[in-house]
């Protein structure tokens, strides 16, 4: 079913972004999103070359909005900077943990989709740089070794968390994750 108007690069977008992150880049066809996002295939088409491209858009905006849920909490105002890295652990008990759509593109890419495994390597380099940025105001010693470890804690965690269908690893992450960050900033 086609929806004429206005607003079709939007709705391929955010179907792609409900379709990607829960069942997956590969099993989402472009037959799915374009049925989820009431367009044609000619009209998806018109916004978007390949799906890839789709994808690389998806993951741009993921990026532009702040990064995940989770790590958006990092950048929380009103926390000094060692609850805001705390914060990105925080996460609730859900039915279906799917981790983080950088993380899950760069599995499903497997190497294969350049683009889209460049736009998850700078992200990740982002996400680093931004954990050393708190890591300094939190009185770190060393920022970017806090930085460093805080976000293999976190991505083993989310990674661990996605496998088991649990957010259990996360939250034991976070134990870990709060020794670090006491240790490193201890006499600093």
């Amino acid at each position: 079913m086609s929806r004429r108007g206005r607003g079709a690069r939007e709705r391929i977008t955010r179907a792609a972004a409900t379709l990607f992150y829960r069942r997956g880049i590969h099993a989402t066809g472009v037959d799915l999103l374009i049925h989820e996002a009431q367009v044609s295939k000619r009209t998806f088409y018109q916004h978007f070359s390949s799906k890839t491209e789709l994808v690389e858009t998806y993951l741009r905006n993921i990026e532009e909005s702040g990064g995940s849920p989770l790590e958006r909490r990092l950048d929380l105002a009103d926390l000094a900077p060692r609850e805001r890295m705390l914060a990105i652990f925080d996460v609730s008990a859900i039915t279906r943990f799917r981790g983080c759509p950088f993380h899950n593109a760069a599995v499903e890419s497997a190497g294969e989709l350049d683009g889209v495994d460049e736009i998850v390597r700078e992200h990740k380099r982002w996400f680093a740089d931004r954990l050393a940025r708190v890591a300094t105001e939190a009185g770190a010693r060393d920022p970017y070794l806090l930085a460093q470890q805080v976000l293999v804690v976190f991505e083993g965690a989310t990674a661990l968390a996605t496998s088991v269908g649990d957010t259990g690893p996360i939250v034991h992450a976070r134990s870990a994750a709060a020794q670090l960050i006491d240790s490193a900033c201890q006499a600093a």
